[in-house]
């Protein structure tokens, strides 16, 4: 399985990193260019720190990247966290980074696209295009842990949601205890 894994400029870039930990497969990795100062902000890691957990990384300026042609096969995309600008450009169709391009492929090809919003609280506008994009068949995550799985730290609370992206790709994980 081959994946495309997008940290885009939303606060919340830890659940990008443990995902490119916890995902099996090969990993192609797009970090935007927001992203990289608040990847260094909120976990103090460079951007080049976090590209050694990918088989691939493509800086979001080369749109003649390879993800960014639907000849370029790929089994899902997930943007973890995704801003809501970059919801907004996908649900117009704008496709002006890497990121929104290979979103653009996702829709246009019929691949599976996971977008992991982290924003709070969300505007009118912000629902519209998130619903609009989930009757498209795009998969809405908001980052919301759940606690019934008693979470101990922030890396349970991290976790959780990592592992609700991993059953969405139908990937077995014990990153949470699964309700039942």
């Amino acid at each position: 399985m081959r994946y495309i894994v997008a940290i885009s400029g939303g606060s919340g870039s830890v659940y990008g990193v443990r995902l490119l930990k916890a995902l099996k497969g090969e990993t192609v990795l797009i970090i935007s260019e927001t992203a990289k100062k608040i990847l260094e902000f909120e976990t103090r890691m460079k951007a080049e720190a976090v590209a050694v957990f990918a088989d691939l990384c493509y800086d979001d300026a080369n749109l003649t990247a390879p993800p960014a042609s639907g000849s370029n096969r790929f089994d899902a995309m997930i943007i973890v966290p995704c801003s809501e600008s970059t919801i907004a450009k996908i649900a117009c169709g704008i496709s002006d980074t890497l990121i929104t391009r290979t979103a653009a492929v996702a829709l246009k090809e019929g691949r599976k696209l996971i977008l992991v919003p982290r924003e709070t609280p969300v505007s009118a506008i912000m629902l519209e295009n998130e619903a609009k994009l989930a009757r498209l068949g795009v998969t809405i995550l908001p980052a919301s842990p759940g606690f019934y799985p008693l979470p101990q730290n922030v890396e349970d609370m991290v976790d959780f949601i990592v592992g609700k992206i991993l059953d969405q790709l139908g990937q077995e994980n014990q990153l949470y205890k699964h309700w039942g």
